[in-house]
């Protein structure tokens, strides 16, 4: 029984990391319906922006992580701008348009191990505070990544319904064409959600570099779940992504009660394939 709620707990963090990653991919995806398969690098940019600024410019690590979800919010408009906007302004199909963004994948991730390196960054002196709660264990940082979560979704959801430019965002999420038709800039709604979303995915960044350190590989897995939990949650739906990836968590965590855990991995695929099976649309997905 302690076995199991460790494992939830366990869950419950690498569920709130997932949710993350899931609300960041819905925000821009959901807005502009552009796969954009380079959001992993970025993620991982992020994370080389927070370490950068903590061990290189000896700044303290709330400042560096500051930086590391500046260098997110920054990469993504641009990389809407100077790559995604030129298809859109063409009519490129959006296969064409998938196609760029898996050959910006390849490209930043080799560039970050090119001039960073391809060796683990960790940043000086990470908080290692650890919690017992009977037979329970958690460190601060796990701490942090539930925290991260309620404090991002919370802040996110008031953007979104109490401000003019969040309920825009609302309006392309559930109507791009409409949007347009009633006068919305949809430019600058996109920048913003490519901003915004990458923005939100460099907090898990940072965390999982305080926690675990940084590769510039890491952007693969990143990007593998984020997409899982819109998938599972359902496509179009924040909320949708925050239970996918709660869900995904709490599944991973719990099934390493039975199996190795070297295929801790599959579980991902296994939820996909029975959620597409049994509930295409997704937990909170429309038809």
């Amino acid at each position: 029984m302690d076995l199991l709620a460790q494992l939830v707990i366990n869950g419950l963090v690498n569920g709130s990391h997932y949710a993350l990653l899931g609300l960041a991919f819905a925000v821009i995806f959901g807005t502009t319906r552009i796969t954009h398969f380079a959001f992993g690098p970025i993620y991982a940019l992020s994370a080389y922006g927070c370490w950068f600024a903590a061990a290189t410019l000896s700044a303290p690590l709330w400042l560096a992580v500051v930086a590391g979800i500046a260098t997110g919010a920054l990469a993504g408009a641009l990389t809407y701008l100077v790559v995604y906007r030129p298809f859109e302004r063409e009519g490129s199909p959006p296969l064409v348009i998938l196609i760029a963004s898996l050959g910006l994948f390849i490209l930043l991730e080799n560039a970050i191990g090119v001039v960073f390196g391809t060796d683990t960054k960790v940043v000086p002196a990470p908080p290692s505070g650890v919690f017992l709660w009977g037979p329970l264990v958690i460190t601060s940082a796990q701490l942090a990544q539930i925290a991260a979560l309620v404090l991002v979704a919370g802040a996110l959801g008031a953007y979104l319904t109490r401000t003019r430019f969040g309920k825009a965002v609302l309006a392309m999420t559930d109507n791009p064409e409409m949007a347009r038709v009633i006068g919305i800039d949809t430019l600058r709604v996109s920048v913003v959600a490519f901003a915004l979303g990458s923005a939100i995915a460099a907090v898990p960044a940072c965390l999982i570099l305080v926690k675990d350190g940084a590769t510039a590989h890491m952007g693969f897995i990143a990007v593998f779940m984020a997409f899982v939990a819109v998938v599972v949650g359902g496509v179009g739906s924040l909320r949708g992504a925050v239970a996918g990836g709660l869900a995904l968590g709490l599944v991973e965590s719990t099934g390493m009660a039975k199996i190795p855990t070297e295929w801790q991995n599959s579980i991902a695929f296994v939820l996909l394939f029975v959620v597409l099976l049994v509930r295409p649309r997704g937990l909170f997905g429309g038809r």
